[in-house]
């Protein structure tokens, strides 16, 4: 359920109240008891995880079980074979 920002404008009192968007937008303000209570409209704050146990790497791609049991081969860079020595060439051939 969202949550909505109330301002009085008798009292200026502000407060968030959880309401479902069925619910009529209060009019009442808790401070001051008079019916002078406007909705804010804010930016809102998106989507909030609460508690422990919610990680980035939660929702990564964990492979398959083969990509486990047999990692994949890196090739070579091209730095190493610049590196390298090149091969000799024999007088005879």
């Amino acid at each position: 359920m969202p949550t909505y920002e109330y301002i009085c404008r008798n009292c200026h009192h502000e407060f968030e109240k959880i309401q479902s968007m069925k619910d009529e937008p209060l009019k009442k303000c808790p401070n001051c008891h008079t019916d002078s209570l406007k909705k804010v409209i804010s930016g809102g704050v998106g989507l909030i995880f609460k508690g422990s146990g919610f990680y980035i790497t939660d929702y990564k791609n964990k492979g398959t079980s083969e990509t486990k049991k047999h990692p994949p081969v890196q090739k070579s860079s091209k730095k190493d074979t610049k590196d390298s020595k090149p091969k000799s060439r024999s007088k005879d051939a």
